[in-house]
Parts: C-alpha cells; sequence; structure tokens
C-alpha cells in the first residue's frame, strides 16, 4: 500500500463515520458528499501541486488562523481557496486532529455550523 493509499483510507474511515456520507470521484479525486453537498475531497498531488492533503471547509475567519499558525500543515488550496477552505497535509496531522476538521466541515456543509470547543 502507498503512502497515499494510507492516507486515503483515513480520510476515507473518518468520512464514512459521519451520517449519511457517501463517496464519489469528482474532479478525478475520491470526494465526500452529505446530501449530494461536499464536505471534504482527498487530493493526490492534484494537478502536480505536490499536496497528499484533504481540503475542507473552514469556518468564516478559520481559514486564515489555520494557515497562519501552522503553514506545514494548513494551506490555502487551488479552486476552493477562495471561498473559505483549507488544504491540510495528511502527513504532518494526527487522527484526532484531522477527525475534528473533518466533522466540523460535514457540520458547516450540512447546515448545522461549526461545532464548539473543537479546534486542531
Amino acid at each position: 500500500m502507498s503512502l497515499s493509499d494510507e492516507h486515503l483510507s483515513r480520510v476515507r474511515r473518518i468520512c464514512a463515520a459521519m451520517p449519511e456520507s457517501t463517496e464519489k470521484l469528482s474532479h478525478g479525486e475520491p470526494t465526500f458528499f452529505v446530501r449530494k453537498r461536499v464536505f471534504a475531497m482527498f487530493s493526490n498531488n492534484h494537478h502536480n501541486d505536490g499536496h497528499i492533503a484533504v481540503l475542507v471547509p473552514a469556518a468564516p475567519g478559520h481559514q486564515a488562523e489555520l494557515i497562519e499558525t501552522e503553514p506545514k500543515t494548513y494551506f490555502m488550496p487551488k479552486y476552493v481557496g477562495s471561498a473559505g477552505w483549507v488544504g491540510i497535509e495528511l502527513d504532518q496531522i494526527d487522527d484526532e486532529a484531522l477527525a475534528c476538521h473533518i466533522h466540523d466541515a460535514w457540520k458547516i456543509v450540512n447546515g448545522r455550523g461549526r461545532s464548539r470547543g473543537r479546534s486542531a
């Protein structure tokens, strides 16, 4: 199993635990949906950008804070970064923190806002 396969397995396991989560390919990458809305996208060196990451929406203002405080872990992804999404380098984050980000993204997309007291 390659490193990217291991990271995808982590993301799949966490996303599958979210209620009503489904997975399908979108833009050539495994993408995770709740009620037809994307809450996480796996990125395996997409367009040769050098990232093995997951892309998730962040609460307003949280994207800039994450990127500024931990630039080795978080980045502004192309295309969706301008909409407040954040890229998370999967080799720089543990499962617990990753699960918090994915859970928060699921809540944002599912219309339930950002959870209180959760941060990476």
